[in-house]
């Protein structure tokens, strides 16, 4: 078993603070818990290892999906994303989401998030499995931009709140089953420090990182999975991953997110033949949930002998290219590619994490004190397949319910006397230097041949071996960031292919070649534990 820790420390010789609210990440679960928090007065730190606006949430194009118009409901917005779930979501998880996420939306827009709007409505657009539009951009397609902007201008300005950047979440210190605080590094001079909380929040985002394409930013690595798993918590569905159908390929240019909301305006997709192959697919064509895009993609792909397929705007209106997504056009614009008469070159990337820290519906995880939201935690509200564009408003919803169920508990189990020690690890040398830069390639490469869209028992196993062999790094004390990434990415590795070898059948964002067939004995979710 891997040791508990990624480092060695002793507390009593670190500095330390304390805070009623540790709240860890600085994506929209991140920053929204701790604005709630903050809201009932109490005194919260939130960290982040980069820069404030450095995560999943500042990427997202396509919007934010809340049952707002006239013509649609709560009870439809359910329904659609049970559908896309594949028969694993948790139905009352979903139920709140969908009711308490309107509410939630309006305290965006109290906090000056601008939504586009026409003739003084929301200017709603649909996405994929969507039966209604009921989604909210911003600026066409840079709806995460705006949202990152209102909260962290909020955040930033409130006086309960202690913003701290360049400071990694190293490892949580739990004793008795009880999370204490947790240990951060700066990342600007490794210097320790200790944050004591009586609730500690991971809202860490995901862990797109683990491959080697992904349309998530360098600091997805998985860390808050890792640090929980250490820690001894429970994590749930890691085997389901979902990967974006459509991402920029072209040679030359980073792996940049085409919007679901580009299909749900009526672009088709086409292969490297001009064939609109959807339709043979599936009845929504274009709008079936993404995990039936990427297989039928993949699908193309092959039967074609292509890394790539096409998606064709060409006709649709110029105006509405360009008032809609004014980020795409110009992104591709820079690489010589104009998208209202050229298709553009996809392919399938790492996306999302379903999976995640188990958590109730009220953020808790089996540690007690440590809570979860965001892409971080795993509660079943997204099943095996997320609905496009019900990610942001998972993190507004149970982020929010994490403070409100704090509040009323009114527990502190810190415990002044509470000190923690871990000497265990062996130091570095010039006859024991890890090559951690090589590794992480290494694990990337792994992950994106045996544990990407398409899977195998043969494969898994394989990776699975190789991934144990690597775990000699885990005998080392880690001195950086950069090794302390590593070896989270290691970690969370280890748990996506096992959890995805366990899965004998195909669900959702996770597909077994050797098992290509839902089976009903499998609506059950894998749970794993130290």
């Amino acid at each position: 078993m891997a040791p508990s820790y990624v480092m060695n420390f002793d507390t009593r010789q670190l500095p330390q603070d304390e805070y009623e609210y540790v709240v860890i990440g600085s994506g929209i679960a991140g920053l929204y818990t701790a604005y709630a928090a903050s809201r009932s007065g109490a005194r919260v730190v939130l960290l982040t290892k980069h820069a404030a606006d450095d995560s999943n949430t500042d990427k997202a194009q396509g919007g934010i999906a809340a049952a707002l118009s006239t013509s649609d409901s709560p009870e439809l917005h359910l329904e659609d994303t049970l559908s896309a779930g594949a028969g694993l979501c948790d139905r009352e998880a979903v139920s709140i989401l969908v009711n308490e996420g309107p509410d939630r939306v309006r305290d965006l827009i109290e906090m000056g998030a601008n939504f586009d709007r026409k003739d003084g409505k929301f200017a709603l657009t649909r996405e994929g499995a969507h039966s209604r539009r009921r989604i909210l951009h911003a600026s066409g397609d840079a709806t995460g931009a705006e949202i990152q902007r209102a909260l962290t201008e909020r955040v930033r300005g409130d006086g309960n709140i202690r913003v701290l950047e360049n400071h990694l979440a190293v490892d949580l210190l739990v004793k008795e089953n009880v999370c204490h605080g947790v240990l951060a590094m700066n990342c600007r001079n490794n210097d320790l420090k200790v944050f004591w909380g009586k609730a500690v929040i991971l809202a860490t985002g995901g862990l797109g990182q683990l491959y080697e394409h992904s349309t998530n930013p360098d600091v997805a690595t998985g860390d808050g999975i890792a640090i929980a798993y250490r820690a001894g918590a429970e994590v749930m569905d890691m085997e389901f991953i979902q990967f974006h159908p459509t991402v920029l390929y072209l040679p030359g240019a980073p792996r940049f997110l085409i919007s679901e909301a580009v299909r749900g305006e009526g672009a088709y997709l086409r292969n490297r033949y001009g064939d609109r192959f959807m339709p043979r697919y599936h009845p929504l064509a274009e709008l079936a949930p993404r995990d039936i895009v990427v297989r039928a993609i993949l699908s193309e792909m092959d039967t074609t002998a292509s890394q790539r397929v096409f998606l064709d705007l060409s006709h649709l209106p110029v105006d509405l290219i360009n008032e809609r997504f004014p980020t795409i056009m110009k992104t591709c614009a820079s690489y010589g590619l104009d998208i209202t008469s050229e298709p553009i070159p996809v392919a399938p990337f790492a996306h999302y994490m379903m999976g995640g820290v188990k958590t109730n519906l009220n953020g808790e995880t089996s540690i007690n004190g440590l809570y979860a939201c965001g892409e971080t935690a795993c509660l079943g509200v997204h099943g095996a397949n997320r609905l496009a564009s019900n990610s942001l408003l998972d993190g507004l919803v149970f982020g929010g319910r994490i403070v409100e169920w704090v509040k009323k508990r009114n527990i502190d189990f810190r415990d002044n006397k509470c000190y923690f020690i871990n000497e265990q690890l062996l130091p570095q040398s010039s006859e024991s230097e890890i090559d951690y830069t090589t590794v992480r390639k290494d694990i990337k490469v792994l992950m994106s041949q045996y544990a990407g869209p398409v899977r195998t028992a043969q494969g898994l196993l394989k990776a699975l071996g190789t991934l144990e062999g690597m775990g000699y790094i885990n005998r080392y004390n880690a001195v950086s960031p950069f090794e302390i990434e590593v070896k989270n990415m290691l970690e969370v590795g280890h748990l996506v292919a096992e959890a995805a070898l366990m899965r004998t059948e195909s669900r959702g964002g996770h597909y077994r070649m050797d098992f290509p067939q839902p089976v009903e004995r499998w609506l059950k979710h894998v749970i794993i534990r130290r």
